[in-house]
């Protein structure tokens, strides 16, 4: 069976950087794939991705070795399944709240006797190789998000669930939860306390922890922290950016001082 490389670098010490795809479309994820992630998040929650869309953005990721994860929509076994079916090498499931919650989401992907993932990787076979079912259990990863207040309190229970890989923080819903402002990095001080609380609880139940970051500059300083998977912007952010910052050069320009915008 194909590496999880997420797996690899982790086992090694490393963290791994994860861009964001929230573009329904095969080019712009192959595009991505093309300028060396770690791994790309398909994201089915937020936005506008839906399956038959993913698809042809799993096969785009495929033309290279960065790893392919999907944000699934909510805990839905035909939601996970599907996903993983359809090649993905990781799966992150948002609003994980209590230990019963993350128990069924290692069930649902897992093969039996571990969990209770039904069999029909229909283009997981082709990604990953002929002997996918006997290699599968071990090969996927599976976050669980932690973004809510509930989460907190349950955290330990959570953290203790057999066969879970990682959590991963959503710092906009978490913020939310906890009475302050929904933003990626600059988090308000309770925001901060839980994000840097989760982290230490992840540490100590020797599970991997990630995070959404909205800049190089807060994704370093949580991997200094000690975080193995950082989310940096996403495809249509960085279309919006590199736009802008084309645009800013040339309206400043002498040049275009005369120009009409169209």
């Amino acid at each position: 069976m194909r590496e999880n490389r997420l797996r690899t670098l982790w086992k090694s010490g490393g963290a791994a950087i994860n861009g964001w795809l929230a573009i329904p479309n095969g080019f712009s994820a192959e595009t991505m794939a093309h300028q060396g992630w770690d791994s790309l998040t398909i994201d089915l929650q937020h936005g506008v991705v839906d399956y038959q869309a993913m698809i042809p953005m799993l096969q785009a990721i495929s033309t290279t070795g960065t790893v392919p994860v999907v944000r699934v929509p909510w805990l839905d076994p035909s939601a996970l399944m599907k996903t993983l079916d359809a090649g993905a090498y990781g799966v992150i499931c948002p609003m994980i709240s209590t230990a019963d919650e993350a128990a069924k989401l290692v069930a649902y992907t897992h093969y039996a006797p571990r969990g209770t993932r039904s069999f029909g990787p229909v283009r997981a076979l082709l990604y990953s190789g002929a002997d996918y079912a006997q290699h599968a259990n071990d090969t996927i990863v599976t976050f669980a998000m932690i973004e809510t207040a509930q989460a907190l309190e349950n955290l330990d229970a959570i953290m203790s669930v057999e066969g879970l890989d990682a959590v991963y923080i959503g710092p906009s819903d978490l913020s939310l939860a906890l009475g302050c402002r929904p933003v990626f990095d600059d988090v308000d001080p309770p925001a901060a306390q839980a994000i840097d609380h989760i982290l230490e609880r992840a540490k100590a139940h020797g599970l991997v922890a990630g995070i959404h970051n909205g800049t190089p500059e807060g994704a370093l300083a949580r991997i200094a922290k000690g975080f193995q998977f950082v989310t940096v912007s996403s495809d249509a952010r960085l279309i919006a950016a590199g736009s802008q910052q084309v645009l800013s050069k040339m309206r400043a320009a002498p040049a275009a001082s005369g120009s009409t915008s169209y």
